[in-house]
């Protein structure tokens, strides 16, 4: 696990360093793939202790920030946030039993733009991709969107068993396309 740690408006402390180290190392039963972790620590006014540490792994990441009177009380609550919000997501994943042999097949084709436009011919193809489409839950669709790091997926409601898109909004919120019955 790679720890970068900064310190603000406080001098550098190597054995509050190395607090921090031993206890960010507590999450690592959480997550197998390497991380990657920022961490914070600041004073304000003598008296208000704060840390942040953002943590980056499989694609996935968690923020923990806490504020208090003692560094190492801020140090603790931050990695005791962490871990629950680790405990939520590997439960989320335990939870997720995929349902065999209803997977759809869709192709992808990318087009050349000026085929198009030129409205001469048919147009040419660039790439063409196949891939399943697996049944989940919308929250599901939208946490593997999440760790797939994309803008939208597609994917076969569980419920339904129609295919439906979930997309990420510019407002940072989600949006769900679903097909009407005809």
């Amino acid at each position: 696990m790679q720890i970068a740690v900064t310190f603000r408006h406080m001098e550098p402390s190597e054995p509050v360093r190395n607090y921090l180290v031993e206890k960010l190392s507590r999450v690592t039963k959480y997550i197998d793939e390497p991380i990657d972790a920022q961490a914070v620590l600041s004073v304000a006014k003598k008296i208000r202790h704060s840390v942040e540490v953002t943590l980056v792994a499989k694609g996935i990441t968690i923020k923990g920030s806490e504020q208090t009177n003692d560094m190492y009380a801020a140090i603790d609550g931050t990695v005791d946030k962490i871990e629950r919000q680790l405990k939520r997501y590997k439960e989320k994943l335990k939870e997720h039993k995929p349902t065999a042999g209803r997977e759809r097949t869709l192709s992808k084709t990318v087009y050349v733009a000026e085929s198009i436009d030129e409205g001469g011919g048919p147009p040419s193809i660039i790439r063409s991709n196949s891939f399943s489409v697996k049944p989940m839950a919308i929250e599901e669709a939208v946490m593997q969107m999440d760790l797939l790091q994309k803008e939208f997926l597609v994917f076969t409601d569980s419920t339904t068993e129609e295919i439906s898109i979930v997309y990420r909004r510019k407002d940072g919120n989600y949006g769900l396309i679903v097909p009407e019955a005809q």
